[in-house]
C-alpha cells in the first residue's frame, strides 16, 4: 500500500500545528497581533521549513511587516521550543513568507462584487445556497 503523503509533508503538517500553537499561547509581543499560520513547506532534507503566515486585522503593508519581523526576530526562541514538542533527529531552521492569499482572495471578491454592480448579473459570494 503506497503511502499518500510524503515524510516532509507530514512533519510539515505537525510543524504548522504546533508552530500556531506557540504563537497563540506564549509569544507576549503586542506587535505580533493575531497571527495564523497558513502552512508550512519543509525541505526534502528537513533541513528547512518555510512557515506561511496571515495577520488577521492588519490592513496596511507596515503592520504586516512588522508583524512578519517579529516572528523572524523570534526564530530562534521558535524553533527551540519546537524542537522540545517534536521528535525530530534536526529540527529544521524556520523561515517565515506573508501569505497573501486571504488578501488576495478578498481583493477577487470585492472585483466580482463591483462587477455585479456594474452590469446587473448575478454573483455569489458563497455564502448563500443556489438551487
Amino acid at each position: 500500500m503506497p503511502r499518500e503523503f510524503s515524510r516532509s509533508q507530514r512533519v510539515g503538517e505537525q510543524i504548522r500545528k504546533e508552530l500556531a500553537s506557540i504563537i497563540q499561547m506564549e509569544m507576549k509581543d503586542p506587535r505580533l497581533g493575531m497571527v495564523t499560520v497558513s502552512a508550512v513547506d519543509v525541505s526534502r532534507d528537513m533541513s528547512y521549513a518555510t512557515a506561511y503566515v496571515t495577520s488577521f486585522g492588519c490592513d496596511n503593508s507596515e503592520e504586516k511587516k512588522q508583524a512578519l519581523d517579529v516572528l523572524v526576530e523570534a526564530a530562534g526562541y521558535l524553533r527551540t521550543r519546537l524542537s522540545s514538542r517534536m521528535r525530530l533527529r534536526f529540527t529544521p531552521e524556520l523561515r517565515f513568507h506573508y501569505d497573501e492569499s486571504l488578501s488576495r482572495g478578498h481583493h477577487i471578491l470585492n472585483l466580482l462584487k463591483k462587477n455585479k454592480t456594474d452590469d446587473g448579473s448575478a454573483v455569489t459570494d458563497g455564502t448563500e445556497c443556489v438551487d
